[in-house]
């Protein structure tokens, strides 16, 4: 991408209207959800969370879900936040805003839900897999996941016929979606990504993951995370949470650039099942979809 291209688009980004505002629950609600666990007001925070129909909706089904092993119904805001806690809270905010943030009809040439779903996945996914593998630091492990895509937002929404052909072109040659957007827009969504996450003022970490989460060796400073969410994304696309169409690629995942980076930094990926690891995330894909689709018609 030239300079010029480059400028062009971050002036894009920063004007950018396709994109809802943050609703104005969510900015006090992230800041009570950011105090030490010991000064977090539970009653303020269900107070706040009761005033926003969908988000409400959001907690008890995500609290009642079977991805965390309820036996018992739960039928109060304070229950499911409660159950969530404060950090699954703040996930499940920044879902509910990014959810909202769908191209108008027409633009979108892959299904949404097929979108959120790989995004949704990706971001439980990576959240599993830094468990498994005992990776220090979780607290934004689900947020890269969630967000890591976000540029085909961008460029669905800035360049709807352009990122339309690049799509067909991927479902057309079978290849990742990044690629077809290199060999039809000359930059991809890692790129324009990055810039709305600068826009965003998102934390350094979270913004290398959105540039790099295709190829984490390309990173200035490699780091665990980007590598974490690299297999992830790969894992969720090769299992049937991708968009909607079959990439014709095998993949050895012990030999991949962000394999090698991971174990770097977690000595226990080297005792890791990867068979094992997909076979759970089967298991789990429908009730991924499920969880998905409800928050979505929401």
């Amino acid at each position: 991408m030239t300079a010029a291209v480059n400028e062009a688009l971050r002036a894009r980004v920063r004007n950018l209207e396709g994109m809802p505002a943050m609703p104005a629950i969510l900015a006090p609600l992230l800041r009570c959800l950011e105090l030490p666990a010991d000064q977090i007001e539970i009653e303020k925070v269900v107070e706040l969370i009761s005033c926003d129909k969908s988000i409400a909706a959001q907690c008890l089904r995500l609290a009642n879900s079977a991805l965390f092993s309820r036996h018992s119904k739960i039928e109060t805001i304070r229950g499911a936040v409660i159950t969530l806690g404060a950090r699954r809270l703040r996930d499940l905010l920044w879902s509910s805003f990014l959810m909202r943030m769908s191209p108008e009809k027409g633009q979108w040439p892959i299904n949404p839900l097929r979108f959120w779903e790989h995004s949704f996945a990706c971001a439980l996914v990576s959240q599993q897999l830094a468990k498994k593998v005992a990776l220090p630091g979780l607290e934004r492990v689900y947020l890269c996941g969630l967000l890591h895509d976000i540029g085909e937002l961008v460029n669905a929404t800035l360049l709807p016929a352009e990122f339309r052909s690049a799509a067909e072109f991927a479902i057309r040659k079978s290849v990742p979606l990044f690629e077809a957007e290199k060999e039809v827009l000359g930059f991809t969504h890692c790129d324009t990504g990055k810039m709305l996450g600068e826009y965003w003022n998102l934390s350094p970490d979270v913004q290398d993951v959105i540039e790099f989460h295709h190829n984490p060796e390309q990173a200035e400073a490699p780091g665990a995370l980007v590598a974490l969410v690299n297999l992830s994304d790969l894992l969720c696309r090769l299992r049937g949470m991708g968009y909607g169409y079959d990439e014709l690629r095998e993949i050895r995942f012990q030999e991949v650039p962000a394999w090698s980076l991971l174990g770097r930094a977690v000595p226990l990926l080297e005792h890791f099942d990867v068979a094992r690891f997909t076979m759970e995330l089967d298991a789990e894909a429908e009730e991924i979809r499920e969880l998905v689709a409800a928050a979505f018609q929401n």
